[in-house]
């Protein structure tokens, strides 16, 4: 069991009470779990408390042992009620809560009304824009955990010949995708902080079951296999000469990586091959722009001038009306981190975020195109991902 390094969680926590101490906090209650690994090293039924200084205090309902053994923290105690933690905190000399930080970016309303009443006196302040500033700065050891993700997606995508065949459901492409995965050591649960954004490991899609659109926001959709989750592989079957695009998160020690590669049984037609020569180019051409201090929108700005050059402006991350606006996402412990690579994010690309960029086209009878994880150097973007970047043809 990879247990995070107590170096590593000093100098999360340093940063955050940075944070702290410049909007005049008196500490944050951390209570999402990604956050709380981040901050605890551990995932439990808990909560955290980071003050602007002095040691953290996890507050565990269960499991309290577990939390000892895989936190490197020094406070680690029992709790059997949210209505205790001002008691708790107070014997750990924290008895000043006039203002404390809160993720109110993910907390339900009436949770933040419980929390209300339990810190009566105190102001309840959001801190999720500074977790999310310290945590898009991945350190080496994080990036590490990404190189190993990545290798993962590698290793089950050289497997895929194996198993595709024609008349194959979707659905059992995707399992078999799945299992190349998971026993590889793929943690599955993919994180999203975005409201009722779900996602489940991927999506794979074969020929117009590229062309479902779904609420997710991603260009690609997918008929899914039931209404109540409409997205991803479905029930059709694999043809020949058709685009079987496997779209694939692989997450190792909670870090999130995420690849997209192409497929097909026999051939693909010529105007489904120039669309995926186009969405390579822009990928290659976005890259070459990219250095610390671009800032975020102008990968995504370029993206769609060379999608129109191309002549694929309605088909580009989606179609028409469907179309998503943005061509990649900070990927972490959450799928949908910063940076965002959209028009109107004018934030600076900074050395050690990583980063998916994901130039896709979406037609009637499928779609087609690319997604590579990077992580922003000092001079420039290092791709993360591993796999031959070809359509890979199976006869």
């Amino acid at each position: 069991m990879d247990l995070t390094p107590k170096a590593e969680i000093d100098a999360r926590t340093a940063h955050l009470q940075q944070k702290l101490s410049q909007q005049g906090l008196d500490g944050a209650l951390i209570l999402l779990n990604s956050d709380m690994f981040y901050f605890a090293g551990t995932v439990q039924n808990a909560f955290l408390y980071v003050p602007a200084q002095g040691e953290s205090v996890l507050m565990i309902k269960r499991s309290l042992q577990r939390g000892k053994n895989e936190s490197p923290l020094m406070n680690i105690v029992a709790i059997r009620s949210p209505k205790e933690i001002p008691t708790l905190l107070a014997s750990f000399g924290y008895k000043s809560l006039d203002n404390v930080g809160m993720e109110l970016d993910v907390l339900p309303f009436n949770l933040y009304q419980m929390y209300k009443n339990i810190f009566s006196n105190a102001e309840l302040s959001d801190i999720s824009p500074a977790i999310k500033e310290i945590r898009v700065i991945k350190s080496s050891y994080e990036i590490g955990f990404l190189r190993k993700a990545l290798k993962v997606s590698d290793e089950a995508f050289k497997t895929v010949p194996d198993f595709l065949r024609e008349g194959m459901p979707e659905i059992e492409l995707a399992a078999l995708f799945e299992a190349e995965l998971r026993k590889r050591g793929f943690a599955g649960c993919c994180k999203l902080r975005a409201f009722n954004q779900e996602f489940f490991y991927g999506d794979v899609c074969s020929g117009e079951s590229g062309f479902f659109p779904s609420f997710f926001d991603g260009p690609i959709g997918g008929p899914g296999v039931c209404v109540s989750h409409p997205n991803g592989a479905g029930w059709k079957k694999v043809r020949r000469n058709e685009p079987v695009l496997i779209d694939y998160t692989s997450i190792i020690q909670g870090y999130t990586g995420d690849q997209t590669r192409m497929f097909c049984i026999g051939e693909l037609s010529p105007k489904l091959e120039q669309a995926f020569q186009a969405a390579l180019q822009i990928e290659t051409e976005v890259l070459k722009i990219m250095k610390p201090g671009t800032p975020a929108e102008e990968p995504y700005l370029l993206a769609l001038k060379l999608a129109e050059k191309f002549g694929y402006q309605d088909y580009f991350m989606g179609y028409k009306k469907d179309r998503v606006k943005f061509l990649g996402h900070g990927i972490g412990l959450e799928l949908d981190e910063w940076p965002i690579f959209a028009k109107g994010f004018k934030n600076p690309l900074l050395p050690g975020m990583t980063f998916a960029l994901e130039p896709k086209f979406i037609f009637p009878d499928g779609a087609i195109g690319i997604e590579n994880s990077f992580v922003m150097t000092e001079t420039g973007p290092e791709s993360l991902s591993i796999t031959p970047e070809a359509i890979t043809y199976v006869k």
